[in-house]
């Protein structure tokens, strides 16, 4: 069976199926090749799934902190098989939005691994699509106009850490897990591990994170990564730094052992489980590119500034082109591929205007440069920088610990980046993302009414205090 359609998207996950749905609003015929289900890594493995499971420990540790708030509970209990229950409810019901959403565009939705071919009877040019499917119907063929790969990405491993999916883990297993553990290490302090260590600790897991790096984030301000180590050891999360791991996992009659070397000294750790967080790789095997003129460089596909490939009408976006590996970013890198392809005016993304979102407790947001990188591009900068302790709307919330800094060039006055630690900063990183956005300046910033009391509050006192004119610090 021959299909032909305007635009296939390889890929239904976040990035994917905003694409098809841009595509389709400017009258492409369209059609998602999903090996799973829609939705992807994001909606299924990855953010919806994780953040559940974040609020389900945030309220627990809320509620067993009631006491705090004059409220009285006798007992409180954590019925981890109830946490997953309502894990899969909100996905299930997004998923169901998403399925809609494609009916509604009416875009086809093919069940099946695509592979993209070279060219063959069906087109003189690379890109005709192949579909095997699984029930072992005979392969679909699709020839498209364009295609637009989005397959995404899959977790790291590391050798000598196997994943078996229950001693060792990935994000993906874990998120799966029926039963919590009492102890567990956990291999990477980066975005991902770091939220798993503060959603482990605030269901009473003892937690112990291991880092090759001297640094925990080591993508985000310096300041924020040591608030951030701060306040989760506060909670009792163990990190150990600077670390080597020397052996493979050895199984033992209580879990888990590895041993890893710290400043030429070697200490064995030990744990019920292991979560393997160390970064993730695109899905880029078996997919056909060895049939097409794209470029792959460590692993990652080559795009221009509007996502297109070495082959012109093939084009890619999300974690399969490398970059920030965010499913927000992938949407917008969708929406301006589309409207290339479509050839309406597009225009570039600006990197450093894009929030970046950790939502561990505390919370971490981000927009722009880091200190240290604005000195390394060569910036005279100024800083301000305001704790939450001097906002009312926080010390009622009974989160007062965290700050927010701004970065500002000396020169210009510019906005160079702005960074949060603290209650809802995830939600309040939009104000700064947008200021970014506008390349406005503390001084403008700072005209923003913000109302009182309001979380809010802190971002205008922040703006102030890069010339020391902040009102309540």
């Amino acid at each position: 069976m021959t299909k032909e359609y305007d635009l296939v998207v390889l890929g239904g996950g976040t990035g994917g199926y905003v694409a098809a749905i841009r595509a389709s609003q400017l009258g492409m015929q369209v059609a998602i090749v999903e090996k799973g289900e829609l939705g992807g890594t994001c909606l299924h493995q990855g953010c919806i799934p994780s953040k559940a499971l974040l609020r389900s420990a945030e309220v627990y540790r809320q509620t067993s902190e009631a006491s705090l708030f004059g409220v009285e509970t006798e007992r409180i209990a954590l019925n981890f098989s109830k946490v997953q229950e309502r894990k899969q409810s909100i996905i299930n019901t997004l998923h169901q939005g998403v399925q809609g959403l494609m009916k509604k565009g009416k875009i086809d939705v093919i069940n099946g691994f695509g592979r993209i071919l070279g060219p063959s009877i069906f087109s003189p040019m690379p890109g005709t699509i192949s579909v095997e499917h699984e029930n072992g119907e005979e392969n679909t063929m699709i020839v498209p106009k364009n295609v637009l790969i989005a397959t995404g990405s899959k977790p790291k491993t590391l050798p000598g850490l196997p994943i078996d999916g229950h001693f060792v883990m990935s994000s993906d297993e874990a998120l799966q897990m029926e039963k919590l553990p009492d102890s567990i290490l956990i291999v990477g302090a980066g975005v991902i591990g770091i939220e798993w260590a503060s959603m482990l600790t605030d269901f009473g897991v003892t937690v112990t994170v291991v880092e090759y790096l001297n640094q925990i984030l080591p993508t985000e301000d310096e300041a924020i990564a040591k608030e951030a180590e701060r306040l989760l050891k506060k909670k009792g999360v163990t990190f150990i730094k600077g670390a080597n791991i020397q052996t493979e996992t050895l199984h033992t009659d209580q879990g888990i052992s590895i041993e890893v070397e710290i400043d030429n000294k070697k200490q064995s750790l030990q744990a019920e489980r292991m979560l393997v967080s160390v970064g993730r790789e695109a899905n880029t095997v078996n997919i056909g590119i060895e049939n097409t003129d794209i470029v792959l460089s460590n692993g990652y596909i080559q795009t221009n500034d509007y996502f297109q490939t070495k082959e012109s009408h093939i084009y890619a976006i999300g974690d399969v082109i490398g970059g920030m590996q965010l499913a927000h970013v992938a949407s917008r890198e969708g929406i301006v591929a589309i409207e290339h392809m479509a050839g309406k005016e597009t225009y570039p993304i600006n990197y450093e205007n894009v929030p970046t979102c950790i939502y561990s407790s505390p919370e971490i947001a981000s927009v722009g440069l880091t200190e240290k990188a604005a000195k390394e591009k060569g910036y005279d900068i100024k800083v301000g920088k305001f704790p939450f302790k001097a906002i009312g709307k926080a010390l009622v919330f009974g989160e007062s610990d965290g700050f927010v800094k701004i970065i500002a060039d000396k020169k210009t006055n510019d906005i160079l980046g702005i960074h949060m630690i603290g209650p809802h900063v995830t939600d309040l990183i939009s104000e700064a993302g947008l200021a970014k956005v506008l390349d406005a300046t503390p001084w403008e910033l700072s005209q923003s009414i913000h109302p009182h009391p309001a979380l809010s509050e802190i971002i205008g006192e922040a703006a102030l205090a890069v010339e020391g004119e902040q009102i309540h610090g």
